[in-house]
């Protein structure tokens, strides 16, 4: 669905912005707040709305809320002076004033429908590994990694924002690893090779022949051997918080938890609120997520995996190494990474970007490993993503 005012037309679907004859590139939230102005018009939007609906309740400062206003106006050709597509009211808040020719905007219907149908794809070795699909246009699969399930990703406050930001412009592809989540949870958790037969089966169950990656964490050297294997089968690869060597590969840090010590406690406090295992994980994998998203992730552990399947994944991931296969990787590679990840340090990531020919790397600021769509890392992931898989 399109909607037009002035010399501005927005498409809804896939995101996009133009003035005139130009495409207007803006960031996520820019764009999410320009439409739930057009959904408004002539209504005044007070702050608390704001909040609400583009921060998802999350509490923010007036000047970040001002600086996405004045992007918006920008955007828009308008300006803080002119005012004339978007008002400031004095003590109550901002209102749309410039006349729609296509009547107020409503956004396309997508996690409020309830999670698409699961589906099963056979792996090389017999594994039923669930998959789903959501969204339309360019094929692009979403790997899974240690902590997913496909009908809480869709509706948590974690990983929705993302599946609904992909899905705007691609046929997004999702899939629980093996042992975990929807998937045959009697699934051997052994090499890389297994988690590569699996990315391969629920593609050629998908129906595609070629498509693009989004790896974050440990989906990351899964990407990277498939590519390395598969070329003809992918067409782009976007990598999160990803790495070459495994923690066992790496060389010993005095600031990281080692490998035994974490999966002690994962024994101990897997999926316990109060646990030890919970206070380390939330400290390490997201020290900035709100109560509900660590809530979130505790709801996630009990339903995707019990704690002895947990270690024996965190030790098969922990063991994967593809250094020597990254020079093998011909596909066009985005490689993001948080500055202070705990979990999987820049360098890794600075390691596939220069390992792949032509890759690009973007550091994002934060300290999360598990990217969190409140904080700034995730709208400059989106900005540069989305323009990625398109191009």
């Amino acid at each position: 669905m399109e909607i037009s005012f002035r010399d501005c037309r927005i498409d809804l679907l896939s995101r996009q912005l133009w003035r005139g004859n130009e495409e207007v590139h803006v960031e996520p939230q820019v764009f999410d707040l320009i439409v739930l102005l057009t959904r408004h018009p002539k209504e005044v939007l007070s702050r608390d709305t704001l909040i609400a609906e583009i921060w998802n309740g999350v509490i923010v400062s007036d000047a970040t809320i001002s600086a996405r206003i004045s992007a918006a106006r920008a955007a828009l050709g308008d300006s803080g002076q002119r005012q004339e597509v978007i008002r400031t009211v004095p003590r109550r808040g901002i209102m749309f004033v410039a006349d729609l020719a296509g009547g107020p905007a409503t956004p396309p219907a997508r996690r409020d429908k309830g999670p698409p149908a699961v589906h099963y794809a056979s792996s090389a070795d017999g594994s039923a590994i669930a998959w789903s699909v959501s969204g339309a246009g360019r094929p692009l699969v979403r790997i899974g990694h240690w902590l997913s399930h496909l009908e809480l990703d869709w509706k948590g406050p974690i990983w929705g924002e993302l599946i609904d930001r992909l899905g705007a412009e691609n046929r997004v592809i999702r899939f629980d690893l093996r042992g975990t989540g929807l998937s045959a949870r009697d699934a051997p958790l052994t090499g890389i090779d297994d988690f590569v037969a699996d990315l391969l089966a629920v593609i050629d169950a998908a129906g595609e022949d070629r498509v693009s990656l989004y790896a974050p964490s440990q989906a990351g050297p899964v990407a990277i051997a498939f590519a390395a294997r598969y070329p003809e089968k992918v067409d782009r690869i976007a990598i999160l918080g990803g790495y070459t060597e495994g923690r066992i590969h790496r060389a010993a840090r005095t600031d990281t938890v080692t490998e035994e010590t974490m999966l002690d406690m994962i024994r101990a406090g897997w999926g316990r609120r109060e646990s030890a295992f919970m206070s380390a994980f939330s400290t390490l994998f997201v020290p900035d997520a709100t109560p509900e998203q660590r809530d979130a992730l505790v709801e996630m552990q009990l339903a995707t995996a019990d704690p002895e399947t947990a270690v024996t994944l965190r030790q098969a991931i922990d063991r994967f190494l593809v250094t020597d296969l990254l020079e093998k990787v011909q596909a066009p590679t985005l490689v993001f990474h948080a500055e202070n990840d705990a979990i999987h340090p820049m360098s890794q990531g600075q390691k596939i970007a220069a390992g792949i020919a032509g890759a690009e790397f973007i550091r994002l600021p934060g300290r999360n490993h598990v990217l969190l769509p409140q904080e700034p890392g995730f709208a400059q992931m989106m900005d540069r993503l989305n323009p990625f898989l398109r191009s």
